[in-house]
């Protein structure tokens, strides 16, 4: 019998491309309504998940979230010995809403619709494409091996879009379940379209809001004008003293002492933008004197959400009783996020707006694995072996994951490979996965899984 090797197993995940079975497997995933409103997310774990996790050999049971109103997980697990590593692998099969009436004519957000390379479909990129790749490359290892070689975990959570609600939680409670050696998993978009990728931890998330609650109600323009402070333009200034007029943040609390050397160099080749449907970036926005990757992925940026006062759509010739501004704070590691609310109510008072409110939002911690683990470079490696150039090294990503969860919560190093792209339409309508790229995943990912299994624990 001839011997089985890393070759056989890549065109194994490949043919499994080429003969449409994984369009095949998305398609059937994707009709899943699994919005957070919807019911769908249950069947979802025990239809397809846990048949792709039996498939691999592993034990699967679908657990209830101790958050009330948080969805259900899957935890999977195969055990092949003492002696080898452990991965788990992480994946989310909740969507942001499908909203299909902005969709372009012909397209449906709960139907692959295949058009040349774009394969459109609500979860196509984010996030049932990915991990329909990574499952898929684990099973054609297993077929052509008749192992793995390591020690595997499964966590397929489906809440993520609206904040992982009982992740961390169920990390605590389950810790002994979801142990491992490290996580590799997939979200996100690759710097570029032609460009694999690997980022190590990502950028926080702090939401916050800015009220100015003056009076009860509007009062005429022309009555009252001139004696009424205006909320308004109240906070209009108010956010003028936190970010000034090209993005540059203004409150030293709300920064990171520095980016670090290391963090610096592995940025120095990495573009960003460039692709057809990107927008242009504007080279003058941020913070000076940093490249655009450094300002993406390296710094901190605050970014005004939403701002309203009176009647948007219909203007009366009224001063509104009050305002308000739904802000986010993207952070990275470094920033004192604990003092967040503490260190903008100081800064606020500081310069005259000590009436505005400042009320707390969600916070997704930043994250970032050191560079330097020996699991960076062994996955760096690997992937280098299939495309013959290493592929783009992300300190971590400019975007926030619920990646606090496994290197905070279960202490483990943590690297993403994303199989998705920057113009993918992620939370947009027309989201949409490229077939190319995702054919090339599943050949990069079987052969990273084939090395895993030669690695001695």
């Amino acid at each position: 019998m001839a011997q089985v090797t890393r070759v056989d197993a890549i065109a194994r995940a490949t043919d499994y491309f080429d003969s449409g079975a994984f369009l095949a497997d998305l398609t059937r995933r994707v009709a899943y309504r699994t919005e957070d409103q919807h019911s769908d997310r249950h069947a979802y774990l025990a239809e397809e998940m846990v048949p792709a996790a039996r498939r691999l050999g592993a034990t699967a049971e679908i657990v209830d979230n101790s958050v009330p109103g948080g969805g259900p997980f899957l935890i999977a697990r195969r055990h092949e010995s003492g002696d080898v590593p452990t991965v788990l692998t992480y994946g989310h099969a909740d969507v942001v809403l499908a909203e299909p009436h902005r969709w372009r004519s012909g397209l449906d957000p709960w139907r692959v619709t295949v058009e040349q390379d774009r394969w459109y479909g609500r979860g196509t990129a984010d996030n049932k494409g990915q991990h329909t790749i990574n499952l898929a490359a684990l099973e054609q290892v297993l077929n052509v091996r008749g192992s793995l070689g390591f020690n595997l975990k499964i966590l397929i959570e489906t809440g993520e879009e609206t904040g992982s609600a009982g992740l961390r939680q169920l990390c605590v409670a389950r810790r002994r379940d979801l142990a491992a050696d490290l996580l590799i998993a997939s979200d996100g978009p690759r710097v570029a379209a032609s460009r694999p990728t690997v980022f190590l931890g990502t950028r926080g998330a702090a939401g916050f809001t800015l009220r100015v609650p003056l009076r009860a109600r509007a009062f005429h323009s022309g009555n009252w004008g001139g004696l009424l402070r205006n909320p308004a333009t109240v906070l209009a200034n108010a956010l003028a003293c936190l970010v000034d007029g090209t993005g540059r943040i203004l409150v030293p609390g709300l920064l990171p002492p520095s980016i670090p050397d290391d963090v610096r160099a592995a940025l120095r080749t990495v573009p960003v933008g460039g692709d057809t449907d990107d927008p242009d970036i504007d080279t003058d926005w941020g913070e000076p004197g940093l490249t655009p990757a450094e300002r993406l992925v390296g710094w901190n940026t605050l970014e005004v959400l939403s701002l309203a006062a009176g009647n948007p759509d219909t203007p009366i010739g009224a001063i509104p009783g009050s305002a308000h501004a739904h802000c986010q704070l993207r952070f990275v590691v470094g920033t004192d996020i604990d003092r967040l609310v503490p260190n903008l109510r100081a800064h606020l008072t500081e310069h005259g707006f000590g009436m505005v409110d400042v009320e707390p939002g969600h916070v997704m911690r930043a994250t970032r694995t050191d560079p330097a683990n020996e699991w960076v470079r062994f996955t760096l490696e690997s992937l280098a072996r299939n495309e013959s150039v290493p592929p783009t090294l992300l300190p971590n990503l400019g975007g926030s994951l619920p990646n606090d969860a496994f290197a905070d919560e279960l202490d483990m190093p943590t690297i993403w490979i994303p199989h998705s792209y920057p113009a993918c339409a992620q939370h947009a309508p027309n989201e949409h996965l490229l077939a190319p790229l995702a054919r090339q995943a599943l050949g990069l990912m079987a052969g990273l899984f084939w090395d895993l299994g030669a690695v001695q624990g």
